[in-house]
Formats: structure tokens, sequence, C-alpha cells
């Protein structure tokens, strides 16, 4: 596999979360899970005060940006640019140039490679979030956004769910 990086791309204003849909919607009809492996809209919480009133709202970090970790080739290349409402990638001229770990860390985004005792077919009990007390055997691991898919039934038939490794532990 070819190495990945983050790269940077400027959108319309306001279009930051169409825009990651869109491009996490090609990934997937065009199957480049293995090439764009994540799209960010980083968001911070902040607090707002409005006529006296304190209120915790969710910012983005950087209006008007998508950040995308990705192998850097022709087709994501056409994949990320022809998405409606980018502009363009980050960089001189119409080359984008990938961000330095120094950046990344700058920015908070640059997560530790996290290790896990968890593998491909251990069963799992999910813990805590909205599949508290399900149990499940792990189809996929995804170490750069720290999930885990498990199928749970789900009106009748096994359906995949992703869940952060966080928030399963492994049945014994």
């Amino acid at each position: 596999m070819s190495e990945t990086n983050w790269y940077v791309v400027h959108t319309y204003s306001g279009y930051e979360n169409k825009v990651k849909a869109n491009i996490e919607k090609t990934i997937e009809n065009r199957k480049l899970q293995d090439q764009i492996l994540e799209v960010s809209v980083p968001i911070q919480d902040v607090i707002e005060v409005k006529n006296g009133v304190k209120k915790k709202v969710q910012k983005k970090m950087f209006p008007g940006y998508v950040l995308l970790n990705m192998v850097m080739n022709d087709d994501t290349w056409y994949v990320v640019r022809n998405t409606r409402g980018v502009t363009g990638f980050v960089g001189p001229g119409s080359k984008p140039v990938p961000l330095t770990e120094a950046e990344m860390r700058g920015m908070g985004i640059k997560k530790d490679d996290v290790v896990i005792d968890l593998a491909v077919g251990d069963t799992v009990a999910v813990i805590s979030g909205v599949w508290e007390n399900t149990t499940g055997v792990i189809k996929q691991i995804n170490t750069h956004k720290q999930i885990v898919t498990i199928n749970v039934d789900m009106f009748g038939r096994e359906t995949p769910v992703e869940i952060s490794f966080t928030d399963v532990k492994k049945i014994m």
C-alpha cells in the first residue's frame, strides 16, 4: 500500500460538512477506502456568552477547510478536486502539499498509534455508547479511526456497525 499523508482542501464557506459527506459517499461508491482513509472537519467546544447566558457550542477549527488522510494519486486527486464545494487543494499552484508531523501535532490531529489486544474474529462486548450490552464478532479493525466493525442483529438481519476501541471489551 502506498504512503498516506494528510492534505488540506479549501471549500466554499459553510460547505465543509457537505464536502465531507460527498467525499465519503464517493469513497464508498468507488471503493476507495484503502486510498482515502479519513475525511475530517475538526471541531472544538467553545463557551459562547449570549445575553449573559453561557452556552457550550461546537465551532469548526478551520472554517472553509477539510482535512483528508489519503494516498495522493491521479484517481484520488481527481475525486477530491471534482467534489462539489471543493475549490482546490492547499499548496502552490495545483500541487497539493501534505501536512508535516509538526503541523499535525500542532492541530491536535495526529493520533498516537493505539496498541489494542483485539483481532478480527474476537468476540467483544460493547461496554458503552448506543450499542451498550451488545456482543459481536469483530469483522474489521481500523486503527486509523480507532474503530472495530462488528455485526449486530437489527430487525432480524446482521448489520455491520462501527464502534470505538474504547467502547468494546474482549470476551475471553
